[in-house]
């Protein structure tokens, strides 16, 4: 984009709130204002290569996996469900485990029951929930690997997993969870203590704080609170400055695993955290969850989760058909605000809201005033924004007072907003420092924004130029999954038809 031609190369990054930069700026924002003392930190030791046969096995972890369809000797097994896709286990060790068709059956506690029925309003296990909780909930407690369609409940698995290894009566953490963003790390607390709400078990949240909220970690009381859920960095700092005992976690979750362990930054402080924890308890459970593992994630895997169950699904699944896709071509920037303007919301707002994806902050705005002189009403996100003003533009969306929003990639992660049924990729995702190289796993969270929890959703990709053309290309046969174009970007019955096969409009 012409945007982007004078900036400097952070602008282009696909994640544009990288952790470590928002603290340093509430940091040192807010040291400029109270004078106080900066946090410590500490270095990490990378760790000894693994033997080929550890290699093999976490394969499984592939996007691609083995052309048998299992069920022999030769591959792992596939678990029936009526689901469109299919899951594949693998289990480590002598242990069986039995799909839960029933919440009862995973002895649960009464008080986490009724959180499950009267909060949450669940009557059973969704099919990632019903195979993957028994093998975080049985003994031994082995690590886990999964990787889940977004929207397929697997939040519910690794909150639920934390609430039952926690002992309510001792005032100590003995939970973490890791997130890539803030958003993710309070919405997954809003979750935790909504099904938790009768067990008495209490969370905090590990966050860059803002700038009327910074507070030195030094004048920070010690957490007593049973669960911690946060970015990798606050999280770090916490257990640096030995504010966050490590010595009675009993399980570690890591959320959108493969951003946590491939991105440089995060890495750096999941691996610290994980040592510290497997330093002072071998038996310290793992749960890694995502829709997608690239090969970095595999590498890491493959060194630190040595013995641990395996699921995952086939990557043709993952484009998640329940939301339709669809390739716009457009001759210019201006065409693609007219696609937005005149075609896509003079029906797509009827349907639900909108979240419109881009690729730096500058489009943000470029964006947003397009719409607003059209008299849109629109919200924008990006990484600049202080955390008290992306909080409240989150809520106000969440509340329906905004219809559409416009976001760089902060919010293709973990976003739960159920009435969200379009998405409309106005830049497409490409890889930092290259320039038609996909970013394969942001497209697929991209899309995993509509149609949450199985509800039908509609994308659309804005093409423009050869660039776009070669990125998306390069998309379908990643996926291999072909998408449909809409033949002419100046035709209303094109898009109204587009959305009605989406099962959007009568």
């Amino acid at each position: 984009m012409a945007d982007g031609a004078a900036k400097p190369e952070p602008e282009k990054k696909s994640w544009a709130d990288v952790e470590e930069e928002e603290e340093a700026k509430a940091k040192a924002e807010a040291e400029a204002e109270l004078a106080a003392a900066a946090a410590s930190s500490s270095s990490a030791a990378p760790t000894e290569p693994e033997v080929e046969a550890q290699a093999k096995q976490i394969e499984a972890l592939s996007l691609s996996v083995p052309d048998d369809d299992g069920g022999g000797p030769e591959g792992p097994p596939l678990l029936d469900d009526s689901d469109d896709s299919q899951i594949q286990a693998v289990t480590s060790g002598d242990t069986v485990y039995e799909s839960a068709t029933t919440f009862e059956e995973l002895n649960l506690t009464p008080e986490l029951l009724k959180g499950l029925r009267d909060e949450m309003g669940f009557s059973r296990p969704s099919k990632i929930q019903a195979i993957t909780l028994p093998m975080i909930l049985t003994p031994p407690y082995k690590d886990l690997v999964a990787q889940a369609h977004n929207g397929s409940g697997k939040t519910t698995c690794f909150v639920l997993g934390m609430l039952s290894r926690v002992d309510p009566n001792r005032k100590v953490p003995q939970a973490i969870c890791i997130c890539p963003t803030r958003e993710l790390a309070q919405q997954n607390k809003s979750v935790l203590m909504r099904m938790g709400k009768f067990t008495g078990i209490t969370c905090a949240c590990a966050i860059p704080p803002a700038q009327k909220d910074y507070v030195p970690i030094s004048r920070m009381a010690p957490v007593t609170d049973q669960v911690v859920i946060g970015t990798s960095g606050t999280l770090m700092k916490w257990i640096s400055n030995k504010k966050l005992s490590t010595r009675d976690i009993k399980i570690l979750v890591f959320d959108e695993a493969d951003h946590m362990l491939a991105e440089e930054g995060f890495k750096t402080d999941s691996d610290k955290i994980m040592k510290d924890l497997k330093r002072k308890d071998a038996g310290c459970q793992v749960l890694l969850f995502s829709a997608t593992f690239n090969e970095k994630v595999k590498d890491f895997v493959t060194r630190v989760i040595k013995d641990g169950n395996q699921i995952f699904v086939k990557k043709e699944d993952l484009t998640l058909e329940k939301v339709k896709q669809y390739k716009v071509r457009v001759p210019d920037e201006a065409a693609k605000i007219e696609v937005i303007r005149d075609k896509i919301f003079e029906f797509g707002q009827k349907v639900g809201q909108v979240i419109i994806f881009v690729r730096t902050k500058i489009s943000t705005k470029n964006v947003h005033n397009a719409l607003t002189r059209e008299d849109y009403v629109c919200s924008s996100i990006q990484g600049s924004l202080d955390q008290s003003e992306r909080e409240k533009v989150i809520q106000e969306f969440k509340d329906g007072y905004t219809k559409v929003l416009i976001s760089t990639d902060v919010l293709a992660r973990g976003f739960d907003q159920a009435q969200v049924n379009l998405v409309i990729n106005y830049d497409m995702p490409i890889k930092f420092n290259t320039r038609d190289e996909p970013d394969y796993e942001v497209y697929l969270h991209r899309i995993g924004r509509a149609g949450r929890f199985g509800r039908k959703g509609a994308v659309f990709n804005l093409l423009c130029g050869q660039t776009d053309e070669v990125v998306m290309t390069k998309i379908e046969n990643y996926f291999q999954h072909k998408v449909p174009e809409v033949p002419n970007w100046k035709s209303e019955d094109n898009f109204e038809t587009a959305l009605k096969d989406a099962g959007l409009l009568e």
